[in-house]
Parts: structure tokens; sequence; C-alpha cells
């Protein structure tokens, strides 16, 4: 059974569910009840899963759970982090347990994941645009008006269609809409000010919709300049505050509080910064921070956006990487070259390529021990094919010859995202790698 705090979410169904022979990266020969793969004993640096597999460290987990809220806490903004990055009904409830006031979900299909598992407010980060999509949401609205869903539009033919839907329906309360403010050349979201508060004056104005504030995705300002992206994302976090200054001019808002969100896993800081000191409003601001990534960090693109992050706080430590796959040399064809029992189909591979780590022997677990070593500089993973990765052994090394056939690779990886959809279950080990307890994921 799993041990993070669950956020009241009704997880007991997944403890009880049997999971049958196949399951990636479990040994299983028959079916396991899967509340009691915590007590097989089973360790990865031993030989006792399938490879590859991803594993969650949980101290990792733990100690980003806590530094999240904390850090919310000290700049006084809200969490409602990006549910996408994990689809994870167990994560989700561990976040909700450490302050997250909502989870963020890019689609309907994962609002109706999360609602079935409990989550009661979600945050839709996505423009709702098919006809079934929005009456599935509106149907869940109906359904349990306890729960709330917030959704986007960037334009007026999106609030025309959201309007349309919510005539069909009788909802206990309009349906809650920010506008969504974008970037040039960049994906969804209006392209000026003017537009968005022409979009936020439709909203006001439909019946059965609620204006409820401005939002905007920062994360997308990357380049070789990192100063120049600094000063576009605070000037973008500073139109959203002007947007949401002129419409509550106009009183367009219809809400209690004002909601104004950013902040992907790059750059939450400058967000958390550039919503506050925002006074003067005719109702409370409410800043919401959308960070899903940090969660399970990475060893590659998010490591180096949290280690500048660090420097801008001041911090001694920061997030701490807790997702790793793990895979067995299976071929050893040139002496410079191992071939890995792992490819695309396991590892992201879109922001830069796994990153190796540890190797272990599993034949020497027998001894007693287990301790995974550090691979020496210049080993690299070089390409992937769907189910093979290349990884490069720097020239002279002794691993050259040490590395054999049966051997553990342990590997970090660059976008947590593109690495969980690739796993119906994940590991949660703890720091000598024995098995936990197992984690769901939705895609």
């Amino acid at each position: 059974m799993h041990t993070l705090p669950h956020g009241g979410l009704a997880l007991s169904s997944l403890d009880e569910q049997l999971l049958l022979p196949g399951a990636k990266g479990l040994p299983l020969r028959e079916p396991l009840r899967q509340g009691a793969i915590g007590v097989q004993g089973w360790n990865v640096l031993r030989g006792d899963t399938s490879y590859p597999v991803a594993v969650l460290k949980e101290s990792s987990l733990r100690h980003n759970l806590a530094w999240m809220r904390d850090f919310c806490e000290r700049h006084g903004v809200t969490l409602a982090p990006h549910g996408k990055t994990t689809m994870s009904p167990q994560l989700f409830g561990a976040q909700l347990a450490n302050g997250a006031w909502g989870i963020t979900l890019a689609t309907a299909i994962q609002v109706q994941v999360a609602h079935r598992f409990g989550v009661r407010r979600v945050l839709l980060a996505n423009q709702l645009v098919a006809r079934s999509d929005i009456e599935a949401v509106l149907a869940l609205l109906h359904g349990d008006p306890d729960f709330e869903c917030i959704v986007l539009a960037d334009s007026q033919a999106g609030v025309a269609r959201l309007a349309q839907a919510v005539a069909a329906h009788r909802l206990a309360r309009p349906l809650l809409v920010l506008v969504e403010l974008g970037l040039a050349g960049k994906r969804a979201g209006c392209r000026t000010p003017q537009e968005a508060m022409e979009v936020a004056r439709a909203i006001a104005a439909a019946d059965g919709l609620a204006l409820a504030g401005f939002e905007g995705y920062e994360g997308l300002l990357v380049s070789d300049d990192r100063a120049a992206d600094l000063r576009q994302v605070d000037d973008f976090l500073a139109g959203l505050v002007d947007l949401v200054r002129g419409a509550d001019g106009e009183g367009l808002f219809a809400t209690p509080e004002i909601l104004v969100s950013a902040g992907g896993s790059s750059y939450f800081d400058l967000v958390a910064r550039g919503f506050q000191g925002v006074d003067g409003l005719s109702r409370p601001l409410r800043p919401i921070l959308r960070s899903g990534c940090y969660l399970t960090s990475d060893h590659g693109m998010y490591r180096r956006h949290i280690d500048e992050l660090n420097v801008r706080e001041g911090l001694q430590e920061g997030l701490r990487p807790a997702l790793e796959v793990w895979s067995m040399v299976q071929s050893r064809p040139e002496p410079t070259l191992a071939i890995l029992t792992m490819g695309k189909r396991d590892a992201s591979y879109d922001a830069d390529l796994p990153i190796p780590l540890y190797t272990a022997r599993p034949d020497g677990a027998a001894d007693g021990d287990t301790a995974p070593a550090a691979l020496p500089p210049g080993c690299t993973i070089f390409k992937m094919n769907d189910q093979h990765a290349y990884l490069r052994l720097p020239d002279g090394d002794p691993l050259c010859e040490g590395l054999a056939v049966g051997d553990l690779v342990g590997c970090g990886i660059s976008h947590p995202c593109t690495t969980f959809d690739k796993w119906p279950l994940l590991l949660a080990v703890d720091d000598a790698y024995t098995v936990r307890y197992a984690l769901n994921t939705f895609f």
C-alpha cells in the first residue's frame, strides 16, 4: 500500500486491483494485488524487477512536496500543479495534501479521470472546443454541483461555443472562464491586450459564463539569451496584471475573487514575484502557479532551470530529481559501446536524451553490495531506437572492459511529462532501491 498522503482522494480501488503478468516493469508470473507489491521484497539493484523499469525515489518526492509547499507559503501564492505531468491519482493526492488548491489539467478526458478519484477543483489550462468534450465537462458540473472546473478562452468564437453549450445545460452556477494571453508565434492565447479585453467582455456578457480572471504560460520563453528571456517573462507577467486591472476597472468580474495564473516549472519564482503587491482591486486577487514538473524535477532541462532559480532565490538546496529509468546491458558489440534494454518507448527524448548516472551488478547484490556506482564523466546516451539505447563509454576508461552484459544502468531523464506517459505503473523506491509501492498513471 502506498504511504504518501492521499489528500482525501478515493485511491483504495488502485491498491485492490489485480496486476497481471505482462505489467510493464514487473516480474509477474501470476496475478498480484497491487497493494501487496511492497511486501514482495523486490529490489531494483538486485535484479528483482523486469527491465526497463521506471522508479520514483520516495525521499525526493517528499522533499519536493514540502519544498514547494514552503515556497508557496513564503511567496503568498496558490499552487494548482499541472497534473498532465504525471496523470497519477496517488501523486495528485500527495500534492493536495501538501497545500495544492486544485489540479491543473489539459483535456476533458483528464478532467474525468481526476473527478473519478475525487479531485474537487480543476483548472483546465487549454481551450475546450469539441462539442463532446464541452458536454463531458458540463455533465460533471451538472451531476456534481460541488465540483469546480475553470476553463479557458482566447477568442470570441471560443466563448460562443462555451455559451451555446452552457445554454443547453442547467448548471447550479455559471461556468468560470479565464482569458488566455499568448505569445506571438507560440501556441494558443490572445496575441494582444486588446484582443484579450474583447474576449473578457464577451465572457462577461454571455449568459451562463463568468469571467474569473486571466491566464498565460511564460515557459515558452526559452532561448540562448537567458537575460533577455527573464526580461520577457517579467514583461509578460506585467501584461497579465495590466489585464486584471483593466477588466476590474470595467467591472467585468463576477466572482468573489480574481484569479491570475501562470507559472510552468522553469520560472515560477518570477511568476510569484510578478503577482505580488497587486493592490487597489475591487476584490481579492488569487495568484495561481501551475508548475507540475517540480514534483519529480529531472536530471536535464528542469534541473538546469532550477539551478538558475536557486541562484535567484539565494537557496542552497532546491528540488531533487526523483525519476529514474533503469535498464540492463544487453549487448557489448564494441569496446566503447553498450546497448541497453530501453528506448523511446520507455524514456523521454524530446528535450535531451536520458542521462546515464549509475551502474550496478545484480550478481554482486547477493553479497549484500547493492549500492550503485556512479558512471564516469564522458558516458553518454547518443541515440535511441524504440527499445534500444546506445551508451557511449569514454575511450580508455576501465568501464570499457568492466561493463558486462547483465549489468544495470540507471538513467536520469529530461522532461518528466514524456516519460510518465510511457508507464502505466511506476515503482516508488527507498534510497536503497527497495520497492515500496506502485503509482498508477492514466494517459
